[in-house]
């Protein structure tokens, strides 16, 4: 399998440990903090995660189709200069993945 990103394992691991150890062992840490400046504690901030995710997640496969949708294309329009208007219109359509991650982080964020 081909690497994305060429990073160690070790800095991996490392990175993916500290994000875990915040994510699920920071946050009792800090709702005693959270409960007395008032905000929810009824476990909204779950909401908070999952539509940062859903953004994260349209933004990284987007960045994933357009990098390999623009290579083609740039290949393509290297030989045939007029391929050029179908060529922004497919990397347009790989764009249209962080639309829809959008859209629904602020339809998760609407039910908070």
């Amino acid at each position: 399998m081909k690497n994305i990103v060429s990073i160690s394992k070790k800095t991996f691991v490392a990175v993916t440990g500290v994000l875990g150890f915040l994510l699920f062992a920071g946050t009792p840490l800090f709702a005693s903090e959270a409960a007395a400046a008032g905000a929810a504690s009824d476990g909204s901030y779950w909401a908070y995660i999952a539509a940062a995710l859903a953004f994260g997640f349209g933004a990284l496969g987007a960045g994933y189709a357009i990098s390999h949708v623009g290579a083609a294309a740039m290949g393509a329009m290297g030989e045939k200069p007029e391929v050029g208007n179908q060529a922004l219109l497919f990397i347009a359509m790989a764009e249209g993945i962080v639309v829809f991650g959008f859209v629904i982080a602020f339809l998760i964020l609407g039910k908070v």
